[in-house]
C-alpha cells in the first residue's frame, strides 16, 4: 500500500451533560419533551426539563462549547418558561457550525415518581427527532434511588457527535 495516504478517521467527540430539578406540586411534567401526568413537575426558570437540559449540556460539551448556563442563563427573562427542545436545537444548530451532528445519545433519568417506564418509548422518539437520529441511535433509561427522594428529577446524558475527518 505504498504511496496510498491512510484515510484519517472521522472527528468523533463525546460530551457529558447532567441537570437536576426538585419537583413542585402544581408544576406540568415535563420530560424529554414530553407531558406526563403527575402531581408536580420539574421547577426551573424554563420548563424545568432536566432531560433535555442535559441532553443540550452534552452537546455543547461535545462541541467544546459553553455550557446551557452560561448561554441561557436563568437571569435572563427570554428563557423564561422556555421548552427544554429550544436548548437542544440550538444546541445541535450550534454543534453543525462547526461541522459536527449527533451520532449517537444515551440519557439517563433518576426519580422515584413518576414512573418512566409506561412513557419511555415515547420519550426515546421525542429525543431521537430532536436529534435527528433514528430511535436506535438514541436511549433513555429510568433509574430509581430506592432511598424515597420523590421530590426531584435527575438526569444524565451522553452524546456521540461526529464530523468530517480531521
Amino acid at each position: 500500500m505504498s504511496g496510498m495516504g491512510a484515510a484519517s478517521p472521522p472527528d468523533l467527540r463525546i460530551g457529558l451533560g447532567w441537570d437536576r430539578h426538585r419537583l413542585e406540586a402544581g408544576r406540568p411534567c415535563v420530560l424529554a419533551g414530553v407531558t406526563i401526568p403527575h402531581p408536580a413537575g420539574p421547577a426551573g426558570h424554563s420548563d424545568g426539563d432536566a432531560v433535555l437540559h442535559a441532553l443540550a449540556d452534552a452537546i455543547l460539551g461535545a462541541a467544546g462549547l459553553d455550557d446551557l448556563g452560561t448561554l441561557f442563563p436563568d437571569h435572563d427573562p427570554r428563557w423564561r418558561g422556555a421548552a427544554g427542545a429550544v436548548f437542544v436545537a440550538e444546541a445541535v444548530a450550534r454543534a453543525r457550525v462547526l461541522g459536527l451532528r449527533p451520532a449517537s445519545a444515551d440519557v439517563v433519568v433518576i426519580a422515584d415518581a413518576p414512573k418512566l417506564a409506561p412513557h419511555r418509548p415515547e420519550m426515546r422518539a421525542r429525543l431521537a427527532a430532536l436529534l435527528g437520529l433514528p430511535a436506535d441511535r438514541v436511549n433513555l433509561k429510568g433509574k430509581t434511588t430506592e432511598l424515597g427522594l420523590g421530590d426531584r428529577i435527575e438526569a444524565y446524558a451522553v452524546v456521540l457527535l461526529t464530523g468530517a475527518p480531521a
